[in-house]
């Protein structure tokens, strides 16, 4: 939960991920070769006598399992892809279901369509300029109602059906407007999501073992040592770089944006212009 975050750390993330991607490449590479080069230098100045010795004594056969306990610390991660992926799928349900709601109001009477697309574009400016902004920053909750999809609900079941297809445009609209709440629901359930600071304390001390380890096993040898420090070293990086970028799905240069909502304004404008049947 949020409740036990340190306020420190949560200003430091919001900060580095909402730079752009090549600044975070830049910080998140150079704080890792950072930390490898402070690793070599002290394991190998250490590397002396009885030290130098016992460095020696570790086996390498240890290098291989301690890589894959990072590989699987890292795989822990990929909740990361699975909620972006969720992100995008309900922003695109949510559009989706607006854009239904916008081409179904063709079918019910003038009073009623009209206040439909008001319903519909009050939603997405909503939507546009508070909601995506809060959860970029993971601080939208479902407390706040969404009033705007509940008046389309009133509205539609204060319609009188004329004839069988507005009564079939009726109970349509009423269908996408919940698909529309719960697709909403589910955006605002899944900007919450992040990777926790254990998960990251856990992968970053598991790749800092593994460098030490290989500082250690190649300490006689500092050039076969610079290169397997240094091909490790990428790979973590590039890890934490992946993770970082998608880490929030609402949030940086790599997040799900409301273009798709957008484009159902777009939709009624386009209505607007074609010519009357």
């Amino acid at each position: 939960g949020r409740g036990g975050a340190n306020p420190t750390l949560e200003c430091m993330g919001d900060w580095l991920l909402n730079l752009p991607l090549p600044w975070m490449a830049l910080l998140v590479f150079l704080a890792i070769y950072l930390a490898t080069a402070a690793i070599y230098f002290v394991v190998t100045r250490l590397a002396v006598d009885a030290r130098g010795r016992a460095f020696k004594a570790v086996s390498p056969g240890m290098l291989p399992p301690l890589g894959i306990i990072f590989g699987l610390l890292v795989g822990v991660a990929v909740q990361v892809w699975n909620d972006f992926d969720r992100a995008k799928a309900a922003v695109t349900t949510e559009a989706s279901a607006l854009r239904g709601i916008v081409l179904l109001a063709e079918s019910v009477p003038e009073d009623e369509r009209q206040k439909l697309r008001q319903v519909v574009n009050r939603h997405i400016d909503e939507a546009m300029t508070h909601e995506w902004g809060s959860m970029a920053k993971r601080q939208m909750t479902l407390a706040p109602l969404p009033t705007h999809l509940i008046e389309g609900l009133k509205v539609t079941l204060a319609v009188n059906p004329a004839d069988e297809s507005q009564k079939t445009a009726q109970r349509e609209i009423i269908n996408e407007l919940r698909r529309a709440l719960d697709a909403r629901r589910q955006r605002i359930v899944v900007s919450q999501s992040s990777v926790s600071v254990v998960k990251w304390a856990a992968i970053l001390l598991q790749g800092f073992c593994a460098l030490i380890a290989i500082a250690m096993v190649h300490s006689d040898n500092r050039l076969a040592c610079v290169i397997a420090l240094t091909i490790f070293a990428t790979g973590v990086a590039v890890s934490v770089l992946l993770i970082a970028a998608y880490s929030r799905p609402f949030t940086g240069e790599i997040s799900v944006g409301p273009e798709l909502l957008k484009q159902v304004m777009a939709t009624e404008r386009a209505l607007d212009r074609s010519p009357p049947q």
